[in-house]
């Protein structure tokens, strides 16, 4: 059995990044069937005056894109913050095989579970979920971004 290799640091990496930008500080990573990142980014929302410039966005258009393909089955996200459902949802349907991420979004209306259960691609297609990855390295880039805005 291969060893797991998180790529949550470079996730924070681009969060990072975003966040020197004044973009809500959000990074993600994808990272093919090898092993090997084919896509990473941040938000890039005020930048490119785009509402969906999400990281995860960004990232899986960036994959799909090299992959000359719509489908990134086996393919695993890494991000910082828990997916908005905008962003699950493409996530879902670019049917990724893993999610992983940092900290929880307490303001979300719908979970993750309420979204999975009525998503009929789970059946064929089913989304494995590890929260929590590097969670309080998230949450305190986040937080600090947003305390330095008030």
């Amino acid at each position: 059995m291969a060893k797991f290799k998180s790529f949550m640091e470079e996730a924070l990496s681009e969060a990072r990044k975003a966040a020197k930008r004044e973009e809500v500080p959000v990074g993600a990573v994808i990272v093919n069937q090898y092993g090997l990142i084919v896509a990473k980014a941040g938000n890039r929302i005020r930048e490119l005056s785009d509402p969906t410039a999400h990281a995860e966005i960004l990232t899986i258009r960036q994959a799909c894109k090299d992959k000359k393909s719509e489908r990134l089955d086996g393919y695993r996200i890494y991000v910082t913050l828990e997916p908005c459902n905008m962003c699950l949802h493409a996530i879902l349907n670019a049917k990724i095989s893993k999610l992983y991420y940092g900290a929880s979004d307490t303001s979300k209306a719908l979970k993750i579970s309420n979204i999975l259960s009525e998503n009929l691609c789970q059946k064929d297609f089913p989304l494995e979920i590890y929260p929590n990855i590097n969670e309080d390295e998230s949450e305190k880039l986040l937080k600090a971004f947003f305390l330095a805005k008030r």
